[in-house]
């Protein structure tokens, strides 16, 4: 998971993108061309990065190869746009994409505002630390300098806990924030965070399966914009069914752990 907090600004423009008209309608007359526009954050690892060898143009990981899946199931080509992951909600109400795949945990909150697609991941978060820290659950982390990824998930469980932070824009400025000792621990996703924890000897992960429960991951497409999930759902739970999400989610953490 991943990744809450965007809800709040894209809640906030809800009154203004009221007036300019039907927005689903405007991502289903992207889609009708052929395209299927995805916005990402290619900062989370191993479900979204920056590639030399990319699926989607230099984008890659699960869920850009899931995109490019999908649009191909329909007959489609996949474009990705890159941003900020607070921008993602707002910019899929504004009628600028057609859909978001970025490990995005589907939550009551952000069901309000767009539509889910069927889940095809589950998460949970975790905690990264260095090997010889003393935080080995949730409840230690009291007192101790905390880093997160603003909006991601990380960030509404650690408030929801009492505990002050410091949010960063990339999991990677959390990570070189724990390298160089100026926080204690980095609250992250799982998948994410092991890729992490390959890549930067000294660290390692903490787990608290009673302070982090599990979430899963969907695509969001605009409210109501029905004949574009409808497509997306069916071509997600071909994948599910033929084994090809499991098998994407072993080749991108396999080569993240290298």
């Amino acid at each position: 998971m991943k990744k809450f907090m965007a809800l709040l600004l894209a809640v906030a423009m809800v009154a203004s993108l009221t007036a300019c008209g039907s927005k689903a309608e405007d991502a289903s007359a992207g889609a009708a061309n052929g395209t299927i526009t995805f916005a990402t954050n290619a900062e989370f690892p191993p479900f979204e990065f920056i590639s030399s060898n990319g699926v989607i143009g230099e984008f890659d990981g699960i869920d850009m190869a899931m995109a490019k899946m999908i649009a191909e199931d329909n007959g489609m080509e996949a474009k990705m746009e890159n941003m900020e992951f607070d921008s993602l909600l707002i910019a899929l109400q504004n009628g600028q994409i057609d859909a978001v795949i970025a490990g995005m945990t589907v939550t009551d909150e952000r069901k309000e505002t767009v539509d889910f697609s069927t889940p095809y991941y589950t998460a949970t978060q975790v905690m990264i630390v260095k090997e010889d820290s003393d935080i080995a659950k949730a409840t230690d982390m009291e007192g101790k300098k905390i880093a997160v990824v603003q909006g991601y998930t990380g960030e509404v469980c650690v408030n929801d806990l009492g505990y002050s932070y410091e949010a960063f824009k990339k999991g990677t400025e959390c990570i070189m924030e724990l390298v160089n000792g100026k926080c204690d621990v980095v609250v992250l996703d799982s998948a994410t965070a092991s890729k992490y924890v390959a890549d930067n000897e000294g660290l390692k992960i903490v787990e608290d399966t009673e302070a982090f429960g599990a979430e899963e991951y969907a695509i969001a497409v605009a409210k109501g914009n029905t004949e574009l999930l409808d497509k997306i759902n069916a071509s997600i739970e071909k994948l599910l069914a033929d084994g090809t999400v499991s098998e994407l989610a072993v080749k991108y953490t396999e080569e993240a752990a290298e």
